[in-house]
């Protein structure tokens, strides 16, 4: 009795990730996706990836556009969008990135730490149509490339071995001619940004932008463990004059009169 229990809860929890595979890959085709496509992509017979298909479709979470084509419902936006708007470290980022973009023109992120990630909770582009990023939110980077990827690394581990730990064995990519790689480099670059408090990402994770990074400050109701970034492309903003900026960011990030740090 306890063996075929235990089976049933076994292939319960396999249907369930299967549910949940097919709306993680259902979200990489914002256009639709055949179910033909669906099959092949996850390597799954169709009528198993049908099956998760009608619990999508049920839930509100999936919806069929056409003849054998789905894609993400509304649904599924209505929650994300409704769970992200309440979240209070939302609240209180949007305005201040709101307010960043809008005085230096450039994109403004919010992002946490997640392992050896960081993962974007918010994001403001420079209003008047001026160049933006591909970044996104819930949008994934290695830490160690990114500015606000160190700034949070100098906070969450405590010495180079802690640090070689998280990061892997492997050895770290060479996204750019910039990025560093060298651990002990690293180790001293994390150190220095905590030290002075702001992190920089001299193009390290994408040709032809700079970014610096801050601590985003918490109030006593809603602490925060994250850090606010200005990228800029670098041929409207140098890495040096972007850093001369940071007393400004920190102002702003703390809700004071930027004017007064100029």
């Amino acid at each position: 009795m306890v063996a075929t229990d235990a089976g049933t809860d076994d292939a319960r929890v396999v249907g369930a990730d299967r549910v949940l595979a097919v709306l993680i890959e259902l979200a990489d085709h914002p256009r639709g996706v055949s179910l033909d496509e669906l099959a092949a992509a996850m390597r799954s017979p169709k009528s198993t990836v049908h099956r998760a298909l009608v619990s999508l479709r049920k839930a509100g979470l999936a919806s069929q556009i056409g003849r054998g084509m789905y894609m993400l419902g509304d649904e599924f936006f209505r929650l994300a969008f409704y769970n992200f708007g309440e979240r209070p470290e939302a609240a209180r980022m949007m305005p201040i990135l709101e307010q960043l973009s809008a005085r230096f023109g450039e994109t403004a992120h919010y992002a946490v730490l997640d392992g050896s990630e960081v993962v974007y909770r918010a994001k403001t582009d420079p209003p008047g149509g001026a160049v933006r990023l591909t970044s996104v939110i819930g949008g994934r980077n290695p830490a160690y490339r990114t500015a606000v990827g160190k700034l949070l690394l100098g906070y969450g581990v405590a010495d180079r071995g802690e640090l070689r730990d998280l990061l892997g064995e492997e050895p770290l990519e060479q996204r750019t001619p910039h990025t560093i790689t060298d651990l002990a480099r690293l180790w001293d670059e994390v150190q220095l940004s905590k030290e002075r408090g702001y992190a920089v990402d001299d193009q390290e994770n994408e040709v032809g932008v700079n970014c610096v990074a801050v601590p985003a400050q918490s109030d006593d109701r809603t602490p925060s463990t994250g850090a606010v970034s200005v990228s800029a492309l670098a041929f409207r903003i140098p890495l040096l004059e972007l850093i001369e900026q940071v007393p400004t960011i920190q102002a702003i990030v703390r809700g004071e009169r930027a004017t007064q740090v100029q």
